[in-house]
């Protein structure tokens, strides 16, 4: 995801473009000049284009709802689901299978993490070569590779009997940074909180897409209330979804307060479907602690704005489970439905987490292993999938061909956290429960 350069005029008003037209604006005459101005490379029309981009407006005939702010989006949402009460130590098993379950769903998706190239056939292709479909273990390497087949550049250390520990992650690095942030400042952290960590803790070249803009703004002096709202065109990718976890780790049985605990964090870079996507996130990881996979779901869903889009393509999946389709139907229908987004779109890859949660049952091997294999965004599906399923399954319980190869840690670029032991992650998440 480091190919979306945020000083590049051309390369943000390529995006800029598709986000507008997605989320249902009126461009006229500006998008063929877009265009026009991306594919000729010419950087001060881009720059213009730009700006003059800011001022288009929304087409009043647009089908969804997807408010902004923290007001607006709450005053959007049903009543708040239930809060269930858990044990403690029922909470300290649940909460290592949540660190556990998310390292090792991450570390299975990161050979393969490159959308474009790891369709879910393509993927599909080169694990029934390898014997290993559907996905029950971490990606097999063939020696020699197969033509037309490429792993990321992480395969010696993320690949089946090569893994000594639990990989350098951004998906791994945000829940350790969220950890220390509200170990730091408490639930009550601001926005300014989480740029200041960013800024201090997280290394620029290990940010991608919105965050990277964000860091960016940060860096020449914008605000943090400002700082994701300039130049940033993947404001509704993935980049806050993967930092959601650690607030639903913290709310267990709680998904509303979860969510609106992760909202503060998702502002500082993303808006309307990328802030939906990590509140969705984090309150299917707190409804988790107490509920099926099914339940936590359909939990999850009440802390997503109705009339958005997320909202819609998570109802579409429980559809789809709920009239008896296979997976592989399933996969097949969200490919049609919403294969157009970018390969790292909240949208989209919300849809296969909540795919392998439903189709996986409660089982991790078959929720990790069918996640990973929906392709796209695979290790931050992955690791989601593997959270929400670890707490399910608890610690004690899951199986060890995943377990073991972590050797309880965790490598990071959070800065005074690599080589973390996981087990303590999990300790220090659980003080903060007990303590708040």
């Amino acid at each position: 995801m480091n190919d979306h350069p945020p000083h590049d005029p051309c390369e943000l008003l390529r995006w800029e473009l598709v986000q507008r037209q997605e989320s249902g604006y009126d461009l006229g005459d500006l998008a063929a000049a877009g265009h026009q101005a991306v594919d000729s490379g010419d950087a001060a029309t881009a720059r213009g284009l730009l700006d003059e981009l800011s001022t288009t407006t929304r087409s009043p005939h647009w089908a969804h709802d997807e408010p902004e702010g923290f007001d607006a989006i709450v005053a959007s949402l049903p009543d708040a689901p239930p809060v269930t009460e858990i044990g403690a130590t029922e909470l300290g098993d649940r909460m290592l299978g949540a660190w556990l379950g998310r390292c090792v769903g991450c570390n299975l998706g990161k050979p393969v993490e490159e959308g474009d190239h790891w369709t879910y056939r393509h993927l599909r292709a080169y694990l029934e070569l390898a014997g290993a479909y559907p996905l029950r273990d971490y990606v097999p390497v063939l020696d020699p590779m197969p033509a037309g087949f490429e792993f990321r550049e992480f395969w010696p250390y993320t690949t089946r009997g090569r893994i000594t520990e639990s990989a350098r992650d951004d998906d791994i690095d945000y829940t350790i940074l969220g950890l220390h942030i509200l170990e730091e400042y408490g639930f009550h952290y601001s926005g300014d909180d989480v740029a200041a960590e960013w800024l201090d803790r997280l290394p620029y070249t290990q940010t991608f897409t919105a965050e990277r803009s964000t860091y960016r703004n940060l860096v020449i002096g914008h605000a943090p209330a400002d700082a994701g709202r300039t130049d940033n065109p993947y404001r509704e990718w993935i980049g806050a979804q993967i930092r959601a976890d650690i607030f639903g780790y913290v709310h267990p049985g709680d998904p509303r307060a979860a969510a609106e605990l992760a909202y503060r964090d998702a502002a500082l870079s993303h808006s309307a479907n990328g802030v939906y996507g990590e509140m969705w996130a984090a309150a299917l990881v707190a409804a988790a602690f107490t509920g099926t996979a099914r339940q936590a779901v359909e939990s999850s869903l009440t802390c997503v704005p109705p009339g958005s889009r997320l909202a819609e393509a998570i109802r579409f999946v429980l559809g789809r489970h709920a009239a008896g389709d296979t997976w592989e139907e399933a996969r097949a229908a969200i490919e049609e439905r919403y294969g157009h987004y970018s390969w790292v779109h909240t949208v989209n890859n919300a849809t296969l987490v909540v795919a392998g949660l439903l189709w996986g049952d409660g089982d991790f091997t078959a929720t990790v292993g069918l996640t990973v294999q929906g392709g796209w965004d695979t290790d931050s599906n992955g690791a989601t999938a593997g959270s929400v399923a670890g707490i399910i399954t608890g610690a004690q319980r899951l199986p060890r061909h995943w377990t073991d190869p972590l050797h309880d840690t965790a490598r990071s670029a959070i800065r005074g956290f690599d080589g973390s032991r996981i087990s303590d992650l999990a300790q220090r998440t659980v003080r903060l429960v007990t303590n708040r």
